[in-house]
């Protein structure tokens, strides 16, 4: 894969980086805050080679890659420059969403980048653990001894972790950020409350109480702080001097926050994390099956949009504070699993090679725990598969909530985090962690055999009816005509370097006389644009051609153009598709250059551009056969 050409269209897609704010990546997509969506083409993105998918859910534009999204999010920081500049809202940027929109979108910003340093020492942890019990380490030895370093680091300062992946959200200072987290875990004040503990005598910071608590591996209060010293540090800035401020401002955000942090919020957000942990332990008590339940059958939904990542500080509170979870990761473990035994099914059952293989592979990574692929890739796209997998999910998350099973480690829910439920009661709890597993991945693949799936046809297959009925044959030699009247000009020469530079495929554009857009050739319409803007088809030799209507034309949402035909309809060559008034497109500044793309380019030898200029229903692009 071209990491690089997949950014530059990535980056095209949502508006250019001056539309950015600031993003960031999970395990499967990237996540943006955009200062306008309008201007993002959701439409190209979705046409894009290694966009899964594009989901616009939780106050995010989110862009789904695959396992491969750090490298095509590096390549974004690299061509756009943005370390630095695009972690830093403008003033002139207003956000109009709901509270609860923001709340999530925060509470995503600040957990997503801190995934893999849990996730690592959660499987670190789970292992250890494995090899334990099986006696291959002894937990006496200096080896045990530092690999339990290494597994407990992330979670013991995760204090660390979160201070600087909050401020790095909520637009802060992260050294300072980090600051009060040290506050929090400095050994002397750690030594200060445990006194308070042990003796009773009161702890007071300039006459006022600090009430004791334990702040290792705590989530709450730091988040609490941070988002403080969001408000501070600008209030610092702003009645600093400027000959002083280099030190007066981190001065006073250091005291100011610190201050209320270990006198107010500290406490504050040790009692909500507390209390989060009493009413699991209620819900525990006398409801145990439904949460593990309802997650287990709602976690697609929730990947979807992107929402999953705000059950994130409830699993790791209840590991914090009770040690482990009964709820989010037992829950998510029994819907991954589901969703791996549903596209497995599909591998099984269906006769189009390619959707084979993606099933397969993408099946093996829903199972270790990560579903992306195989919700985008297969089970969303063939849509039943998906019903079975919230089946299965649930089904799996009723068992396990039944039989109480708890992690005690993070990590991605998946078979490769299995160890992370070995307890203290030998192997009663990971066994019943294997069977709700089980549970889940049977009973998605049973009900994915049973309800089935339209099975789309492989158009590589040289089944001789399945040709004669489908009317076609892939990738022969053929001749489109011009769908436009007007001017050709290579393809490397439009304005937009998602076509220019071929991301999407080969071929050419034409620079518009007139506003009618015809077929170039007989075939069926694949999709036309709900802005009109775009269209694409399959022709009857099997060439898939897409026509983009000038350059960045979506962002008239459809003004101006006017579809004369719809997604499923055959037509024949020269039929008029599109209706769209050119001079009033060029009026508002738009670049009318349209792009002819095939986009299934790599099956032809060759493709030759026939004329400098062109009418409609012209000889205008030659397909070479391979």
């Amino acid at each position: 894969m071209d990491y690089n050409a997949l950014a530059k269209a990535i980056l095209s897609g949502v508006g250019g980086k001056e539309n950015i704010i600031s993003f960031t990546h999970c395990a499967t997509r990237l996540r943006f805050n955009l200062k306008d969506n309008s201007k993002a083409d959701k439409n190209r993105l979705d046409s894009v080679k290694g966009v899964m998918g594009v989901v616009e859910k939780g106050g995010q534009f989110q862009v789904v890659i695959g396992s491969d999204v750090p490298n095509v999010y590096r390549e974004l920081n690299i061509i756009g420059g943005f370390e630095e500049s695009a972690q830093t809202p403008g003033d002139d940027v207003k956000d109009d969403r709901n509270v609860f929109l923001r709340l999530l979108d925060t509470v995503a910003g600040i957990f997503t980048p801190i995934i893999p340093a849990i996730t690592g020492a959660g499987i670190l942890k789970a292992f250890m653990s494995l090899l334990t019990v099986f006696g291959w380490i002894d937990k006496t030895s200096q080896t045990y001894a530092i690999l339990s370093v290494f597994s407990d680091a992330a979670f013991y300062f995760l204090p660390f972790i979160i201070a600087y992946s909050a401020a790095r959200k909520l637009h802060c200072s992260a050294v300072m950020a980090m600051s009060l987290a040290g506050i929090y875990l400095h050994p002397n004040f750690t030594a200060l409350l445990q006194n308070v503990t042990e003796t009773g005598e009161p702890l007071k910071f300039i006459g006022i109480p600090v009430t004791p608590a334990t702040y290792s591996s705590s989530v709450i209060p730091i988040i609490l702080s941070v988002w403080l010293m969001s408000y501070v540090e600008p209030i610092a800035d702003k009645i600093s001097p400027k000959p002083v401020k280099f030190f007066t401002k981190p001065l006073i955000t250091l005291v100011v926050t610190g201050a209320f942090a270990i006198t107010v919020l500290g406490p504050l957000g040790t009692i909500i994390g507390d209390g989060i942990a009493a009413g699991i332990a209620f819900l525990n008590n006398y409801a145990s099956w439904l949460v593990p339940l309802i997650i287990g059958a709602v976690s697609p939904l929730l990947v979807m949009s992107g929402t999953h990542y705000g059950l994130i500080p409830i699993g790791i509170n209840n590991i914090a504070t009770a040690g482990f979870d009964t709820i989010v990761g037992p829950g998510m473990l029994g819907s991954n699993i589901a969703q791996g035994g549903a596209a497995f099914a599909v591998a099984v059952k269906t006769k189009n090679k390619i959707i084979r293989q993606e099933a397969y592979s993408s099946g093996i990574t829903a199972v270790c725990g990560i579903t992306e692929p195989a919700l985008y890739g297969v089970n969303l796209k063939l849509k039943k598969p998906l019903i079975a997998a919230v089946i299965g999910g649930a089904a799996a998350g009723l068992y396990l909530g039944i039989t109480g099973v708890g992690r005690y480690t993070s990590g991605s829910p998946g078979l490769l985090a299995l160890p992370g439920y070995i307890g203290t009661d030998g192997f009663t709890n990971i066994m019943h962690a294997v069977i709700g597993s089980a549970i889940g991945f049977i009973v998605s693949f049973a009900a994915t055999l049973i309800i089935g799936f339209d099975d789309p046809r492989d158009e590589g297959s040289s089944d001789d009816d399945e040709n004669k009925s489908s009317g076609a044959e892939h990738a022969k030699s053929e001749t489109l005509l011009s769908p436009l009247k007007g001017s050709v000009i290579p393809i490397e020469k439009v304005g937009d370097p998602t076509f220019a530079e071929k991301i999407l495929g080969d071929g050419a554009a034409i620079i518009p006389d007139t506003g009618l857009l015809v077929s170039p050739a007989d075939g069926v319409i694949d999709n036309i644009f709900d802005t009109g803007h775009a269209v694409s088809l399959v022709t009857a030799a099997g060439a898939e051609v897409l026509i983009h209507i000038g350059i960045d034309t979506v962002r008239l949402n459809g003004e101006h153009f006017k579809a004369m035909v719809k997604n499923g309809d055959a037509v024949k060559a020269g039929q008029p598709l599109i209706e769209f008034d050119i001079d009033a497109v060029k009026s508002k500044g738009f670049d009318t250059s349209t792009s002819i793309v095939i986009t299934n380019h790599r099956d032809y030898g060759e493709i030759k551009i026939l004329a400098d200029n062109v009418t409609e229903k012209e000889p205008f692009l030659k397909l070479e056969e391979k």
